[in-house]
Parts: C-alpha cells; sequence; structure tokens
C-alpha cells in the first residue's frame, strides 16, 4: 500500500473488556497503520470522531452482547452523516458465529471472531482499504 491507513478504534458501548482490541491496535499499529484509540464509545461519538480524525477504517469491539444493537446504531449514524460509502466498517470480538452473517447483512464489511489471526486482520484491513 502507497497509503498510510488510518484506523480508529473503539469499544462498543459500555463493555469493558478491552484486551483484545488493545492488542488489535499494537498490531495494526506495528503493520505502519496509523491508530487512533478511542476506547469506550457510543456510536455517535464513534462517528464524530472519524470524521474529526478523517479515518479509512473504523474497528469496533464487543463482548457485551450489545453487538447487533449498537452496531446497527453505528452504522445508521455513518449513514447519517455520509460517512458508510467512505469508510471500511469493521467488528470484532466475542459474539455467536451465526451474528456474523448478520453484522454483514446490516453493513459491516468484515467480522473478525476470536482466533483471527494478526496476518487476517491486517491483510483484510489492507484488500478492504485498497
Amino acid at each position: 500500500m502507497t497509503k498510510k491507513i488510518k484506523v480508529l478504534l473503539s469499544k462498543l458501548g459500555l463493555d469493558v473488556h478491552n484486551r483484545g482490541i488493545i492488542i488489535v491496535a499494537k498490531v495494526l499499529s506495528g503493520a505502519g497503520m496509523e491508530v487512533v484509540y478511542l476506547g469506550n464509545a457510543l456510536p455517535e461519538e464513534i462517528i464524530s470522531v472519524a470524521i474529526q480524525e478523517d479515518v479509512h477504517v473504523v474497528g469496533v469491539s464487543s463482548l457485551g452482547g450489545a453487538h447487533i444493537t449498537l452496531g446497527t446504531l453505528l452504522l445508521k449514524v455513518a449513514e447519517e452523516k455520509g460517512l458508510k460509502d467512505k469508510v471500511v466498517f469493521l467488528m470484532g470480538g466475542v459474539f455467536p458465529p451465526a451474528d456474523g452473517e448478520r453484522l454483514r447483512e446490516i453493513g459491516f464489511d468484515g467480522v473478525f471472531f476470536p482466533g483471527a489471526t494478526s496476518d487476517q486482520i491486517v491483510s483484510g484491513i489492507e484488500r478492504l482499504v485498497g
């Protein structure tokens, strides 16, 4: 890739299980991406920061069970703000495997489950942005 990929990472909602997303942030940074780590945030704040930071990717993590509800709201706000078709949206975390297809149906460009390797995440982002 010739351009440096800028990624916004956030925990979606109030779920405080952040070890995984912090590891992902380090992996992406190590792969040469610029990472903005927001911490816990609700959809409106995530989209606001994504616009301010002019990111290529919004990656959210959910382990608290609200991935469909808050994920739907995140993409709705992104659509309202004109961001949905300009930015890659990713969801990662621990949720039922069947929900991966539902997350893609509501508009996530990629879904990562536990066990996704660093290479899969990095190459997936590069492919989606490229």
